[in-house]
């Protein structure tokens, strides 16, 4: 049990080195598609594409990095992003220093 907590934090942790959170991913995409759809704004570094180990489909959500913050621009200036005919929801992750997230739990 403690093993699995340990890479379920270790997740969560690595996850906040993304820029952005992509929501509303359709069934039928994949993490290749997604790099290929993000590439035009900028170099995509990682894209990482959750999979649900009982159905062995990914969760309708990824997080995408790329490899400096003005390609992160590039697409939150986009109106709308739009895979397969469904419309992706964006949300730019924020990164936060250890001190001020101490500061803000207190």
């Amino acid at each position: 049990m403690a093993a699995a907590s340990a890479v379920r934090a270790a997740g969560r942790r690595s996850r906040r080195l993304f820029d952005i959170f992509v929501a509303e991913v359709p069934w039928t995409v994949s993490s290749k598609e997604l790099k290929e759809y993000f590439s035009q704004f900028g170099l995509v570094q990682r894209c990482q594409l959750p999979f649900d180990r009982d159905t062995g489909f990914h969760k309708r959500y990824c997080w995408i990095k790329f490899s400096t913050p003005e390609e992160v621009q590039n697409v939150l200036q986009k109106d709308s992003h739009i895979l397969e005919g469904s419309k992706l929801t964006l949300k730019q992750q924020i990164r936060r220093r250890r001190s001020q997230r101490k500061n803000q739990s207190d």
